[in-house]
């Protein structure tokens, strides 16, 4: 990857990793950029998740890709169908393939495009957050960002 931007959000800093056409990370954690510029497509991104931070964006335009086999690349291609605002449980998510359940948990925890590919919008079958490579507190934080920008009437999700 040749380029890179960070922001400050109000769930840290977020590093975003690219090289000429495609996002490939979109990470909480802390990584080296020494050398890496910023590009037109790590800028876009970086606008994008200010908006979505804003309140002004429920759905990202830009082109990603991920490093991942064939399975992890369709579980992400399904977490990127969950509705902005929206939960769904583990259960759900793999109803399509139940015996696959852990490989699907798995796969989600492997996403590196955070936000954008929505893994944050899966929770445990009986209401509880579980599971965020980035933070149980950030998974409340996006939920509850979200239902407030849908005007869902929450202060707060109970989980």
């Amino acid at each position: 990857m040749n380029y890179a931007s960070v922001i400050t959000s109000p769930v840290g800093q977020i590093t975003i990793l690219a090289d000429h056409e495609f996002v490939h990370v979109v990470t909480f954690a802390e990584k080296d950029i020494t050398g890496l510029t910023e590009n037109p497509l790590t800028q876009n991104v970086a606008q994008q998740l200010n908006d979505y931070f804003n309140g002004k964006l429920q759905h990202f335009d830009f082109p990603m890709k991920q490093k991942g086999t064939e399975f992890q690349q369709g579980v992400w291609q399904n977490l990127l169908a969950i509705p902005y605002g929206e939960t769904t449980s583990y259960a759900k998510f793999s109803a399509h393939q139940p015996l696959a359940i852990r490989a699907i948990a798995a796969a989600n925890g492997k996403n590196n495009i955070a936000i954008v590919v929505p893994c944050h919008r899966v929770i445990g079958s009986n209401g509880k957050l579980v599971g965020y490579a980035g933070g149980l507190w950030r998974k409340k934080w996006l939920l509850q960002h979200e239902s407030e920008v849908m005007q869902r009437g929450q202060t707060e999700l109970k989980f």
